[in-house]
């Protein structure tokens, strides 16, 4: 029988003794809020400024809200909009500022490394079946064990929004097996019997959740009438280890044509994060999984 409790709350002032214990135990971080909500709140108009007409702002509930046919990655409309969201400065920058790496730091130590991969997250409603099946970024990034995953929540979500759920201690039984599943991915990865007990809760804006690269994660469906969650979501490691060179792409660029680095770029006003990884010293190719 499966079961949920709440995730477990960190504190930024927290010790980094005691934050690297709870993170080797559960494998995850969750941190309140710990990223400004107002530049949450702007990335999130920027995005939907990307997703019109389909998605618009619910003038009531201040939420994304869907407006016509539902649509998940993939999906035609998917793949019209996701550049444009791909090709925002804002979207790129946003795991580049102070509040973002000063929580990487308390993971990977003081020298950190941000994939360039950035990764937009668009959960509508009515879309049951589709959402994101249990997996391990190990094995989707080709990561090793110092890399991580930093999600982070751009409005409040509530149950039935699509929440983050996360397998708590699921990191310590390594890289696990995977079959076809449908959702985003089109993989799951095996779960064992003992593990019945997932952490989920509600989140606010600017919520983060870091979390190790074998922590066993998943959406939950999306419920609502016309709620759409959006969040946004990357992966780092401590500056030197080895990367994937996938992970230097965008995201679904290797599918979506004229989806790279020379279109995102083609409009932007600073040049200051524009290839900041040519130098990375540890890039490799070969499949370790």
């Amino acid at each position: 029988m499966t079961t949920f409790q709440p995730l477990i709350t960190s504190r930024t002032d927290e010790s980094l003794t005691r934050l690297k214990s709870r993170f080797d135990e559960q494998g995850y971080l969750h941190f309140k809020q710990a990223i400004h909500p107002q530049r949450c709140e702007r990335l999130m108009h920027d995005m939907l400024d990307c997703l019109q007409p389909h998605i618009v702002l619910d003038p009531q509930s201040k939420l994304p809200r869907l407006m016509g046919k539902p649509f998940f990655e993939t999906d035609p409309i998917w793949d019209q909009v996701y550049p444009k969201i791909q090709s925002l400065p804002s979207f790129h920058d946003f795991f580049h500022q102070e509040d973002a790496q000063q929580l990487m730091q308390k993971v990977v130590g003081p020298e950190v490394f941000v994939y360039p991969m950035k990764l937009g997250r668009i959960a509508c409603p009515k879309k049951l079946g589709y959402e994101t099946p249990p997996h391990q970024d190990a094995r989707s990034h080709q990561a090793g064990p110092t890399m991580a995953g930093m999600w982070v929540a751009l409005h409040d979500t509530q149950q039935g929004m699509g929440r983050l759920q996360l397998l708590p201690g699921s990191h310590k039984q390594g890289v696990r097996s995977v079959a076809e599943a449908d959702g985003v991915g089109g993989v799951q990865c095996e779960i064992f019997a003992d593990e019945t007990t997932w952490h989920v809760s509600d989140v606010e804006r600017g919520d983060v959740i870091i979390f190790h690269s074998c922590c066993v994660h998943r959406a939950e469906p999306n419920t609502s009438d016309s709620t759409v969650r959006l969040s946004i979501d990357t992966r780092f490691c401590d500056y030197g280890a080895p990367v994937f060179i996938s992970n230097l792409d965008p995201h679904h660029g290797w599918r979506i044509d004229d989806l790279n680095w020379a279109s995102i770029y083609q409009h932007w006003p600073d040049t200051g994060l524009q290839y900041y990884w040519r130098d990375y010293p540890d890039i490799f190719s070969d499949f370790r999984y």
